[in-house]
């Protein structure tokens, strides 16, 4: 069970008292994690005002702190494996007249965080409280750091794409409080790899050069990697005298994700394959593959 650190008012002083909620702390892998809070009360404290509806319903639109920005993992898709965690972290900007002294950030993919017949993965930041930066004396950037693990946080393969960004934040007024589970979106992603061979080398100019490759991505049900099929990949080639990479044809991969093609030899160069990604897998190109021509 993870024990989060709430925030409360204590002689003027921000406080931390203990709060239980249920869900799998980041490093207790034994099940996939489902729960998450779902309002400022848990994540904040009952004190905070706008912890509950009533409160929120009184609460002025200018009392509470303003989010002005969230980066998850740099701006970047968040890409794995079959095996390998990995750890990332989300910064959350915001502002309040009295200064902004508390955040929280979490991950999660459904359609409704409160109820668990509709939510299906959630990924829970590692500390309990964020750790927070001022920018000046109303703003602060608090970030937080999160572990996936493909094999209990990614347990099925449909949970690759769009996942939900939760934001909150805590005034320094000790009562204040912002909190929203649908501030923005993340993408989660599939590793795909990449081959390519380009034979024979060398070959006669004029002659026939078969270039073959596999597409394949991570599987999270089975923690192996499978050709990703009906997907077009861009044949490109490079001169040995160019730096720049020009596309010849484009294929798609076959049932089990492999890829082959004929083309004729006419120079010295590099042969690879691209991959454009899908929203579900990332885009990948090889590394080119020399011919001599002869």
């Amino acid at each position: 069970m993870r024990i989060r650190a709430t925030v409360a008012a204590a002689s003027g002083a921000l406080a931390l008292s203990a709060l239980a909620v249920p869900a799998a702390h980041a490093g207790d892998h034994s099940a996939a994690n489902l729960h998450k809070p779902t309002s400022a009360a848990e994540v904040f404290g009952t004190a905070a005002k706008g912890s509950s509806k009533a409160a929120a319903a009184t609460r002025t639109a200018t009392a509470e702190p303003v989010i002005s920005k969230v980066v998850v993992n740099g701006g970047k898709d968040i890409v794995l494996g079959t095996t390998a965690s990995k750890t990332i972290s989300i910064s959350v900007t915001a502002s309040h007249a009295s200064g902004v002294v508390g955040a929280y950030a979490d991950l999660w993919h459904g359609t409704d965080p409160s109820s668990e017949d509709t939510i299906d993965g959630a990924i829970l930041p590692n500390e309990d409280v964020a750790t927070c930066t001022k920018v000046n004396a109303t703003t602060s950037t608090c970030k937080l750091t999160f572990t996936i693990d493909p094999r209990y946080d990614l347990y099925k393969n449909s949970l690759a794409g769009t996942w939900h960004v939760t934001a909150g934040a805590f005034a320094g007024n000790d009562t204040d409080v912002a909190y929203t589970d649908f501030y923005s979106t993340a993408r989660v992603q599939r590793l795909s790899k990449l081959t390519v061979n380009a034979a024979p080398e060398p070959v006669k100019k004029g002659g026939t050069i078969t270039v073959t490759g596999k597409l394949s991505r991570a599987n999270w049900e089975d923690h192996a990697y499978h050709g990703y099929t009906g997907q077009p990949v861009k044949l490109q080639f490079r001169k040995k005298t160019s730096s720049t990479y020009t596309t010849v044809k484009t294929i798609k991969t076959n049932s089990t994700g492999n890829l082959k093609t004929t083309v004729k030899a006419s120079a010295d160069g590099y042969w690879r394959y691209s991959f454009a990604g899908t929203s579900t897998t990332p885009a990948v190109t090889t590394a080119g593959d020399f011919v001599d021509v002869k």
